[in-house]
């Protein structure tokens, strides 16, 4: 198949049909909500990487790698038929202050599956919404988001998804000018809190209604039957945001952007940019260089999104109407969080019940681990093991204060002694990823990608699929960080 020239959109006619049965839903809302448009092409694309599991999710057909017409649709260069492109609008505050009108820059959404997947190409030109951006992604940060995307799924964290990246030799100027690409997202939605800041903040009510009711309708009908729906659907999505936040929170991810146009209505992770699992546990660690203020510090993600849900209150109270209904829609956040978070700490600690002294054993921990400065993946995963064979060395030698290290376990082992060690080894291992997708690997991958070898890429992949296994043969994508890993600079260019 041949790519279409810019400006020029016949529709192809692909057979048999790569995606059809379009459902256009948030297209149905209207013009004040988007723009439509369509991808601008990407010249002599090729295959970067693809996840199967994600093609499936959108039932593709099991060709669709081998096909043309695949290539050209997530490069960019072709319409599935029934498609309606179009870049959204939103606004949002951005590192605490208030940007205005954001929107789109660089993503396109094709539609909506049959299946409900909403599924979005990254990298695919300007939008009305670029403002002095060129629209187009890089390998580099298509790769870290591709990878890190099914990583988190394959952890057990909520995510959007990515199908694939398809790569192209053009040049894009960043720091330095490196080639361009297209990551192809999926999720149930990519709407955010900005959205409903956008309408807000511009005092159209009726939009903003229109597109409260589209969420209650297609993602929370629940909310239909209660007193104020409004209401309730602030309090499911700060309820959903604070089950993520503990996730993050407890196998160590740094998002490096919470700005209220990067989190979904949904409680998705989603814009992966800056991102970062912890190596050392440092509480206070900023995975994102241009976050100079460490607004978006590890330690500070979960009282951000609350504040970021405040905004969202804010947006909604015309509807809500009440600002003590608003108010209390979120009064079960933190108690929320605190439940999700303890519940996941118990079961990284292979502990099935709770106890009282459950919190006073994690807040001790991880004062230790701080003090300490340890590998927060590994300390993990050779505690599990530590459980399952009762060699306690390797744990121990991660501590520089082993006394204070042994006075810990002795607690921990005492709590450990009240439940059947077998099956808290077993939860443990199946808790503790043994693989997640750390910042030098990743560079790796690139630098690899860059020479035009995918095979590193590849690898990571296999084995972030299966975290918790341990992939004999690959024991050194599970080791300490190298030397250079701490020079890497991760800003939100990247």
């Amino acid at each position: 198949m041949t790519s279409a020239p810019a400006g020029t959109w016949p529709a192809p006619t692909l057979e048999p049909p790569l995606l059809d049965n379009w459902r256009n839903g948030f297209a149905a809302l209207g013009s004040a909500f988007f723009t439509e448009l369509q991808p601008c092409p990407l010249p002599a694309p090729y295959w970067v990487g693809a996840s199967g599991e994600v093609a499936t999710l959108l039932g593709l057909p099991g060709d669709w790698q081998q096909r043309d017409d695949a290539l050209q649709v997530f490069a960019g260069n072709a319409l599935p038929p029934g498609s309606r492109p179009l870049a959204s609008v939103y606004s949002g505050h951005q590192f605490g202050v208030w940007a205005g009108q954001l929107g789109d820059g660089r993503a396109i959404l094709l539609g909506e599956t049959a299946g409900g997947q909403e599924v979005q190409l990254k990298g695919s030109g300007r939008t009305p919404y670029s403002r002095m951006g060129d629209g187009r992604a890089v390998l580099r940060s298509s790769i870290r988001e591709f990878l890190c995307s099914e990583a988190m799924a394959a952890l057990g964290v909520a995510t959007t998804r990515a199908l694939c990246i398809t790569g192209s030799p053009q040049s894009v100027a960043r720091e330095e000018l490196e080639t361009a690409a297209v990551v192809t997202r999926v999720a149930p939605s990519f709407i955010r809190f900005g959205h409903f800041e956008h309408f807000a903040a511009r005092g159209q009510e009726a939009e903003l209604r229109q597109l409260a009711d589209y969420v209650i309708g297609r993602y929370y009908p629940e909310c239909r039957s209660a007193a104020n729906p409004y209401a309730r659907l602030l309090q499911l999505v700060s309820e959903r945001t604070a089950a993520l936040l503990a996730q993050w929170q407890t196998v160590g991810f740094c998002h490096g952007v919470m700005n209220t146009d990067n989190m979904s209505i949904l409680g998705l992770t989603i814009d992966y940019g800056p991102f970062q699992f912890l190596d050392a546990f440092d509480p206070n660690h900023i995975c994102n260089h241009s976050d100079h203020l460490g607004r978006y510090a590890f330690n500070r993600q979960p009282g951000v999104a609350y504040w970021n849900l405040l905004c969202l209150a804010k947006a909604l109270l015309p509807l809500i109407r009440d600002v003590e209904q608003a108010q209390a829609a979120l009064d079960s956040y933190e108690p929320l969080f605190v439940e999700q978070f303890m519940a996941r700490m118990r079961a990284k600690l292979g502990l099935r019940q709770a106890r009282a002294s459950d919190e006073t054993l994690v807040d001790s921990l991880q004062q230790l681990l701080a003090k300490n400065r340890v590998d927060y993946t590994i300390f993990w995963r050779r505690l599990s093991r530590a459980v399952a064979d009762g060699k306690d060395e390797p744990v121990r030698d991660l501590f520089a204060d082993r006394t204070a290290f042994d006075a810990w376990s002795l607690q921990y082992k005492e709590l450990l002694a009240l439940d059947d060690k077998a099956m808290a080894a077993d939860l443990m291992l199946k808790t503790n990823p043994c693989f997640v997708l750390r910042n030098h690997l990743a560079e790796q991958a690139i630098r690899a990608a860059k020479l035009g070898d995918l095979s590193v890429l590849q690898t990571l992949q296999r084995l972030l699929a299966r975290p918790f296994d341990e992939h004999p043969g690959f024991e050194a994508y599970a080791d300490f960080p190298p030397d250079w890993a701490s020079s890497l600079s991760i800003s939100c260019s990247s």
